[in-house]
């Protein structure tokens, strides 16, 4: 079992929702792309809040998470895992958030992307910021067997923020 590294968070100063997996899959990791999975709902879902037709590109994608101010990274910075199941993860060492919303206050939330990102960072990091909002989503991961339109409703509550 190697260790593996997530990927550098995609964040701006005008980001003010954050969302955390909890490290990339195998196929986001040979990609080096966010949620590459072509059956990971994630994209599929962000792209039908905003009522804009799905992106295959990753520059488009990327885009709309800075157009909508919304920053995307992990909750683990390394780990050992035998494939891409969050039940797979081992010696887990989280990012530095401290330093993260110090250096960008405007975030006023942070969603997870399923149970292993929110529980990861409960454990690492903990839930006492005075000034965020921490709120738990269902895994958009194909591994979670909710249906896509479930999933859509769930994941709604971003347009809380615009």
């Amino acid at each position: 079992m190697e260790f593996i590294n997530s990927f550098r968070p995609i964040i701006d100063k005008n980001s003010k929702i954050l969302i955390l997996g909890s490290m990339p899959g195998v196929q986001s990791l040979a990609n080096q792309q966010y949620y590459a999975h072509p059956r990971n709902h994630f994209w599929n879902i962000l792209f039908n809040l905003f009522d804009l037709p799905l992106s295959n590109e990753y520059t488009e994608r990327i885009k709309l998470l800075h157009d909508k101010g919304i920053a995307l990274w992990d909750v683990l910075e390394s780990c050992t895992r035998e494939g891409s199941l969050d039940s797979k993860i081992k010696h887990e060492n989280a990012n530095d958030f401290h330093a993260l919303f110090k250096e960008y206050p405007n975030i006023r939330a942070v969603l997870f992307n399923g149970g292993k990102a929110y529980t990861a960072f409960k454990k690492h990091v903990g839930l006492d910021f005075n000034n965020l909002e921490f709120i738990q989503l269902p895994s958009t991961s194909p591994a979670n067997t909710m249906n896509f339109e479930e999933k859509l409703i769930k994941w709604s509550f971003i347009k809380k923020y615009f």
